[in-house]
């Protein structure tokens, strides 16, 4: 600390700080902005150690085998949601655009004898067709992500509605489509393929957000746009980018879903949009951009599953699950909040 000449106290300076060990919470705060999925992990394992104390069942193979299931089409959906949120937006419709390409895939089936790969093909085009909508929205014409899919969101239900035409569609059991269905037996643990459709979309995705250019320039966009702008990257083409792929990870929701319903149901999927944001807030991937990882997301997607697998299992009113999801997304946002705040 330097003196002056008066005696008294000169302002401390950024030399004076240089050698002082950083405090707990400095720490805490390092290893949490390095590692954004650590936190949602910690909960996950604390979850699940509380909730196996409640009830010995929740460790049983097959109650995690019924909470893998579960996850399986919001953890899906949750990975697109993460391409988007990384970028700085969100996107209400995607569990709109979901049942309306599951409802294309088993009606091209049902009603047009189409060959099951095909259909899920067409579906696909037809869930990254509706995202480059989206997209092309924000990018050209500059409209909020928010206020552009909130539009889509009504658009794209009141498409599925007129298409359905009021029918659920049933599947027979060896349509093509319904291989996301079939179960897989471990022991006592038994998955279906939908879960590991789920698990290889994050693996791809993960790889492809830490090890390509595109996914540098995704956080890039998110973290600062005119700084990537500057540093020479087309800002415009990474945000369609985001929501193109992220029609892909919606389509395997989409074939996800319709395994699990047997075929398209207009009426499924009603909550996807806001658990899929929940999923990705618990997470860790920040809503405002530029930070999080993928498999965050599917850490979120998980806590939501357990907190409600749990909660039932122990005997609690099912208000408490919504309560307790309510409660994680505050938590979440307030971490995030802490965490992109300069250093105390």
């Amino acid at each position: 600390m330097t003196i002056q000449s008066s005696g008294d106290i000169a302002p401390a300076t950024a030399e004076d700080f240089r050698g002082r060990p950083a405090s707990v919470g400095q720490r805490v705060h390092s290893v949490l902005h390095r590692q954004p999925a650590l936190s949602p992990a910690i909960v996950l394992l604390l979850a699940g150690v509380a909730f196996a104390l409640l009830n010995s069942r929740f460790y049983a193979l097959q109650n995690l085998s019924l909470v893998a299931q579960q996850v399986a089409v919001v953890g899906s959906l949750a990975a697109g949601q993460t391409l988007v949120i990384l970028t700085a937006g969100i996107d209400l419709s995607i569990g709109a655009v979901m049942v309306l390409a599951s409802l294309v895939m088993s009606k091209l089936v049902f009603g047009s004898h189409v060959n099951g790969l095909l259909a899920l093909l067409i579906g696909t085009l037809i869930a990254i067709a509706a995202q480059a909508v989206n997209g092309l929205l924000v990018t050209k014409i500059k409209l909020p992500p928010f206020i552009v899919t909130l539009g889509t969101l009504s658009v794209f239900t009141a498409i599925t509605l007129i298409y359905a035409q009021g029918q659920t569609i049933a599947l027979q059991p060896d349509t093509f489509l319904l291989w996301s269905a079939k179960t897989i037996s471990i022991g006592s643990l038994r998955i279906t393929t939908g879960v590991l459709l789920m698990i290889a979309l994050y693996a791809v995705l993960g790889y492809a957000l830490r090890y390509t250019a595109w996914g540098r320039h995704l956080y890039a966009v998110g973290d600062d746009v005119e700084a990537a702008r500057l540093a020479g990257i087309s800002v415009n083409r990474v945000l369609l980018s985001a929501y193109m792929v992220a029609g892909v990870a919606i389509a395997v929701a989409a074939w996800i879903l319709v395994g699990r319903v047997g075929g398209g149901d207009p009426n499924s999927g009603i909550n996807a949009n806001l658990e899929s944001i929940t999923a990705v807030v618990i997470g860790g991937t920040s809503l405002f951009g530029g930070r999080g990882v993928i498999f965050g997301s599917l850490i979120g997607a998980l806590i939501v599953q357990v907190f409600d697998n749990g909660l039932a299992l122990a005997g609690f009113d099912p208000n408490y699950q919504v309560l307790a999801v309510g409660l994680l997304v505050i938590a979440a946002v307030s971490v995030d909040q802490w965490i992109r705040s300069v250093k105390a």
